[in-house]
């Protein structure tokens, strides 16, 4: 049985929800879930908006076949050929075999690659600016490359002012019948959830995504229906604030960050001790996560959030503790930029990973490192007292400016 919602008169949703999967791109934890969008519009000529993953094909492919309503399907728009999204053309240009591709030239390309199936004669490569009129619908077609795929376009309605915004402005998380932002309690959970998606996948392309929403600034959007997560229709002056403070690496909340990994103990004291005296201090909402038991996806997007970080982790093997590294490693990598950051580190007998930490910092855009790092010689030792309380002093002075 199908199980679409009317978003629109003559547009319908016809996505669904995976609650089996684990891990988004096999990496990411999804402990609530993750929904695939997809559109069917019924205009004079009828359009698909992208299609969905494996895992859902049954309900999927029901839920296109009970809106077209024993209509034939003219085009299916194809913004983004990752396989979460791609995974049916086939199964959809196979049941249709009237229908037209619309897409762009490089995801026309990438499609040869997923497929041995030539679509050339029913493909229609579109460019920026390009239009396409449906009846009483105009689409008009924005190119968004690296966001987050080099193929990827956006869909703009100039009807009904709605944007089909492909990966942009989703969010991890299953839909339970409650597909409008409106209906649902936008609170913590959700933001939080659009704020590791946002961060983790699409983090590392700021300056794309900015050009982007330079784009939607000149359009009059009433409505984004993403690719993840619930359709805007009532917030999406909270959720283009959102984008363009993670886009400009600028952070959400002047507060304090403490990432630590820690082997027997200690220098989760020290950080605990830090967390008090911070507090002491005035510091609100302190975020502490110990890197060996906090997925690295949650450790992103806290660090996109907070305008402090302290990174406080042993040597290891002569190194970086391998978690704390691959945080790093991360961060680094996504492009993180525009904090401030304290480092302590801890060794018995040759502690080398606050240096090691510095150097990754340090290759790294618009970052400030407080000078005289703390030194663990196992543990906290109450000479060190007074070097503790001042960098909680420092740090509280400048998140409470």
């Amino acid at each position: 049985m199908h199980s679409t919602r009317k978003i629109k008169e003559d547009l319908i949703y016809v996505g669904g929800s995976d609650r089996r999967l684990s891990r988004f791109e096999n990496l990411f934890p999804i402990p609530r879930g993750v929904s695939y969008n997809s559109y069917v519009l019924l205009d004079d000529k009828t359009v698909l908006m992208d299609t969905a993953d494996e895992s859902i094909s049954r309900q999927y492919i029901e839920n296109v076949v009970h809106a077209l309503d024993g209509r034939p399907l003219d085009y299916m728009i194809v913004q983004h050929m990752e396989p979460d999204h791609c995974a049916m053309i086939d199964a959809v240009m196979s049941r249709y075999p009237e229908a037209k591709m619309v897409c762009t030239a490089k995801a026309a390309q990438m499609f040869a690659q997923f497929y041995d199936l030539d679509v050339s004669d029913r493909t229609l490569v579109v460019k920026e600016g390009d239009k396409l009129s449906t009846g009483e619908h105009t689409l008009h077609f924005v190119l968004a490359p690296m966001v987050h795929w080099p193929e990827v376009m956006v869909t703009y309605d100039e009807k009904d002012k709605i944007l089909f915004s492909a990966d942009a402005f989703g969010t991890f998380g299953a839909l339970a019948g409650n597909i409008f932002d409106d209906e649902i309690t936008f609170d913590d959970v959700w933001m939080n959830d659009a704020r590791r998606y946002y961060t983790n996948i699409v983090g590392k392309y700021g300056v794309q995504v900015q050009a982007v929403l330079k784009k939607a600034a000149a359009l009059d959007i009433q409505m984004i229906c993403p690719l993840h997560g619930p359709i805007w229709r009532e917030n999406l002056g909270t959720l283009l604030e959102k984008y363009q403070k993670w886009s400009t690496y600028e952070p959400e909340d002047k507060t304090v960050m403490i990432a630590y990994a820690t082997m027997y103990g200690n220098t989760e004291n020290a950080v605990n001790v830090l967390a008090n005296m911070l507090a002491d201090k005035g510091v609100k909402n302190i975020a502490m996560y110990d890197v060996s038991e906090t997925d690295v996806s949650e450790l992103v997007a806290e660090s996109f959030r907070c305008s402090h970080i302290v990174l406080a982790a042993p040597t290891y093997n002569g190194g970086v503790q391998p978690k704390m590294e691959a945080y790093l490693s991360d961060i680094k990598a996504l492009a993180l930029q525009n904090r401030t950051v304290a480092i302590i580190d801890n060794g018995t007998w040759a502690p080398t990973a606050g240096k090691q930490m510095r150097a990754v910092i340090d290759t790294m855009k618009n970052m400030t490192v407080l000078e005289n790092p703390i030194t663990l010689k196992s543990a906290l030792a109450k000479n060190q007292l007074a070097s503790l309380d001042a960098l909680a002093e420092e740090l509280a002075s400048q998140v409470n400016g």
